[in-house]
């Protein structure tokens, strides 16, 4: 039964999940196009973050973190290996969107990879609304880039 709680950034189960993500996404691209935040970022002030269990096991992350106001990036999106395919992405992103329409959001955007291990996840955005769009906030054209946009 997955469940979905808001993340305890201490702890240590946690802390590996997010750098086996930094890791994934290391070879995906070279360091001035990767743009997933550390724990560091986090925890800055405004970012809220979810954690999905499968029973006890922890099998996907999602976060939201202002940009302006109305304005959200999805962030630290990842679903465990070897649940994918499972629903686990899909639910994790309604949470994380009906979180933000709760709140009054207007607008929730995000970055992912150009690239082919990025390809379910460019499939994801677009079954739940997302459009892409041109570079928002501090991101610039890359060709290792793709930029989404969904109206809330």
């Amino acid at each position: 039964m997955l469940t979905i709680s808001a993340a305890d950034l201490s702890d240590p189960e946690l802390l590996d999940f997010l750098q086996a993500h930094l890791d994934d996404l290391a070879p995906t691209a070279p360091p001035e196009s990767r743009h997933a935040l550390d724990v560091d970022g986090l925890r800055r002030a405004g970012v809220r973050m979810w954690v999905a269990r499968d029973e006890a096991r922890l099998v996907g992350t999602v976060a939201l973190a202002p940009l302006e106001v109305g304005h959200e990036e999805l962030k630290s999106m990842r679903t465990d290996p070897v649940s994918r395919g499972r629903g686990v992405g899909g639910a994790l992103l309604q949470h994380a969107l009906d979180d933000a329409r709760a709140r009054g959001v207007g607008q929730v955007s995000l970055e992912t990879g150009s690239m082919e291990f990025f390809a379910s996840a460019r499939s994801l955005y677009r079954r739940a609304g997302f459009v892409q769009c041109r570079p928002f906030g501090s991101y610039v054209e890359d060709p290792n880039s793709t930029f989404f946009t969904l109206m809330l």
